[in-house]
């Protein structure tokens, strides 16, 4: 520190102590009413009991405040929770009443050539999109034997918050598509089972000498088919076969042996993917139009027989498509049977 500011700093301290001194021997001389009590407030306020006090007091006004906050937070997070789901969920207007759709142009297009946005989307019958189907053919002169697919979005969800297990089926279609059949492999030991299933069409029989040659790729199959006794010795096959490997889930294990293979080998095997979708062939556009109908509603009839029918309808979206087509949506609730009906054929 230099010297000028030790010189400039003495007289300033000086000066400081002077004035304290001063101020307090007037004070305790001639001490004036209210600053006697600012005194007394202020020497008070040193007691240890009262200052204890003023701390209780401050803690639990503290501990108020915290607790009333924290019911403010419990009672938000419900509000909020509630909030997200609104936009989570999408906005459903109602429409009915309105000369025109919310956000569209019109209910329905004027010209053949529109905007698809503009316009709400068209769902037509059933019947009304494979005769769409079959003009479109006809219009772009494409294959007349090529495939007709179905494509499905289901709701796979049950009660608390469960839902239904993906799963693989064949149906047995009324009219089936395919010219020739399917093979199917018979797994069993038991000479007379043997014998009924040669007579019932297999492809191969034979038990656990089987294992090596299907691990090998020497013999394969579309379906494989077991009777329960002989389930045990094909553990080996799991990996390899995966969803092919007999279960009686899917049907593929029991002892009918001529049933199963009534249905395997010409049945049709479809399968849900993605979570909640299923994409089939069920016919061929030269079919009659009666037959491709009476084969799609077989294969809803067998989707949705995977739920509960109390749960609500199942199919959430149904399209249909050609090969060489554009994407029809439709109404899957046109083609399978009504509830009178079912209780009618059950009686």
């Amino acid at each position: 520190m230099s010297s000028f500011s030790r010189m400039s700093e003495a007289p300033a301290q000086q000066r400081w102590s002077d004035l304290h001194r001063s101020q307090t021997n007037r004070t305790e001389e001639s001490p004036r009413p209210d600053v006697r009590r600012c005194q007394v407030e202020f020497t008070n306020s040193l007691n240890p009991n009262i200052i204890s006090l003023n701390v209780m007091i401050y803690i639990f006004n503290i501990s108020l405040i915290v607790s009333s906050v924290r019911a403010q937070k419990k009672d938000k997070k419900p509000d909020a929770e509630k909030e997200e789901k609104k936009k989570k969920e999408k906005r459903v207007i109602d429409d009915t009443n309105r000369h025109k759709p919310f956000g569209k142009t019109a209910w329905a297009p004027v010209d053949d050539v529109y905007v698809l946005r503009h316009y709400p989307r068209t769902i037509l019958d059933a019947a009304d999109a494979v005769d769409m189907l079959k003009n479109f053919q006809a219009l772009d002169f494409t294959d007349r034997e090529q495939p007709v697919y179905v494509d499905l979005k289901l709701d796979m969800k049950l009660e608390k918050k469960k839902k239904v297990d993906l799963f693989v089926s064949t149906v047995h279609l009324p009219h089936p598509f395919k010219t020739g059949l399917n093979k199917v492999l018979v797994f069993t030991e038991d000479a007379d089972q043997v014998k009924v299933a040669q007579e019932n069409g297999a492809f191969v029989v034979g038990g656990a000498e089987l294992i090596q040659p299907i691990l090998d790729d020497e013999i394969s199959a579309d379906f494989y088919v077991a009777v329960p006794e002989i389930l045990p010795k094909l553990t080996a096959l799991k990996n390899k076969l995966r969803k092919k490997f007999p279960k009686s889930k899917r049907g593929s294990v029991g002892v009918n042996l001529p049933k199963m293979l009534n249905l395997f080998r010409s049945g049709h095997e479809y399968l849900v993917e993605d979570e909640r979708y299923v994409r089939t062939q069920f016919a061929t556009l030269d079919m009659p139009k009666d037959q491709i109908l009476s084969n799609l509603q077989t294969v809803l009839i067998d989707v949705c027989s995977h739920r509960p029918a109390n749960m609500g309808p199942f199919i959430e979206r149904a399209i249909v498509s050609s090969q060489t087509s554009e994407a029809l949506w439709f109404r899957s609730e046109g083609v399978l049977p009504k509830p009178a009906e079912k209780k009618d054929e059950d009686e």
